[in-house]
């Protein structure tokens, strides 16, 4: 069970786990002062860039909130404030910890920060690293994705979607895999929902979207007639377990 804990930081605030970490400041979200330190493991630039550093709590997940397509030329990281629970780091840290305690396989969070300008704000969220993973996405290009990993996956989505959890951007990207299991990652924009067929296929239909285009099918009928249907009907049973 996570102990959350809010502090007030320029402009905004940080909201951490204390149990994880006694004490949670700016220079955490800083990968410069990871850098300085000799902490930063590696960084990577763009929408979906994180930074990896070693931080009290373990290795971690450093992610900058940014939007990506069209509107991102205009509005770049910054988001609208309309309360400080209300920001995609408060709100996706808090989801985390909730699907955490109810044991689903998920990176612990360990802290979020918002920093308010005027009416719009910019946010950060650091999660735990999950150690030796790879994404689904390079199981995929490594012709690794078989009828045992596409059960698992379909079991792995059944489990989150019994519990009512909707990830907003359910791709091949945001699987991974380790010698320990399945998880899945960032939740950002997800919600806890009342399970109905409509949403549930809908994700389950964005998924298969991401798999064709990191190129699924191109082993030929292999994905339509043999991968995808045996994903499909681990989850539909793992749904009704």
């Amino acid at each position: 069970m996570t102990d959350q804990r809010v502090t007030e930081a320029a402009g905004g605030s940080i909201l951490f786990d204390a149990a994880r970490a006694a004490q949670v400041d700016a220079e955490w979200f800083s990968p410069d002062a990871w850098a300085s330190q000799g902490a930063l493991r590696s960084q990577a630039g763009g929408r979906g860039g994180v930074a990896i550093i070693d931080t009290p709590a373990g290795e971690a997940v450093l992610r900058h909130y940014r939007r990506g397509g069209m509107v991102a030329a205009l509005l770049g990281d910054s988001y609208l404030f309309t309360g400080n629970e209300r920001t995609r780091s408060s709100r996706e840290f808090r989801l985390l910890a909730e699907l955490a305690q109810r044991g689903l396989p998920v990176p612990p969070p360990v802290a979020a920060r918002h920093v308010r300008k005027g009416l719009s704000y910019r946010a950060d969220l650091i999660t735990l690293r999950i150690p030796d993973a790879r994404t689904l996405a390079e199981r995929v290009a490594d012709g690794a994705f078989n009828e045992a990993l596409a059960r698992r996956v379909g079991e792995l989505v059944a489990r989150f979607h019994r519990e009512g959890a909707w990830h907003a951007d359910l791709n091949a990207h945001n699987i991974l895999v380790n010698g320990e299991g399945l998880y899945l990652i960032d939740f950002d924009r997800g919600r806890l929902r009342r399970p109905s067929a409509g949403w549930r296929r809908a994700n389950l239909a964005r998924l298969k979207r991401s798999l064709v285009k990191i190129g699924a099918r191109e082993g030929g009928d292999m994905f339509d007639e043999v991968l995808w249907p045996a994903l499909v009907q681990a989850y539909d049973e793992a749904f009704r377990a």
